[in-house]
């Protein structure tokens, strides 16, 4: 089961469970979602159909963020006119949660919820990752030392 929703000008093909990027939305209540403008719903056994009744997608806000810097670069040649601005364009991550067509609905299985670690926990794994990579790195220069001394006594 999927559906085609349009949000934020663009069109999206989603199913239950998927994370799409759209352009920023206010948030309604608790971080959830309803996509009204529902395109194109499939039915059964493969079948697309446009709904005539009430279709509906819902979803929860799992992010909200910028995404990657885009260039834009104004330039024209001998006439030393250049300009150069950024642009960083706001999004929020979607997770669709239901869709809801023709009596019939289709629900994401839910999420596993993670457990924080204790602080004290997450501080100890950290010093023995950095003493796990100081001891390879003694490993390694002792290895480079011994092939160098060998080296020269071939010599």
């Amino acid at each position: 089961m999927y559906a085609v929703i349009r949000a934020g000008g663009k069109q999206y093909r989603v199913a239950p469970g998927d994370v799409i990027r759209v352009e920023k939305l206010g948030t309604g209540a608790e971080g959830q979602l309803e996509f009204n403008d529902v395109l194109a719903v499939s039915g059964s056994e493969g079948e697309i159909a446009r709904p005539q009744s009430e279709a509906r997608v819902l979803g929860q806000v799992v992010e909200e963020g910028r995404g990657a810097k885009v260039l834009v670069f104004h330039y024209k040649r001998k006439k030393q006119y250049k300009k150069l601005r950024g642009h960083r364009q706001p999004f929020s991550a979607v997770r669709i949660t239901e869709i809801a067509f023709d009596g019939q609905s289709f629900k994401a299985p839910d999420l596993p919820k993670k457990e924080p670690k204790p602080k004290k926990l997450a501080a100890a794994e950290e010093t023995k990752g950095a003493a796990a990579k100081s001891s390879a790195k003694k490993k390694a220069a002792k290895k480079s030392a011994a092939k160098k001394a060998a080296a020269k006594k071939k010599k």
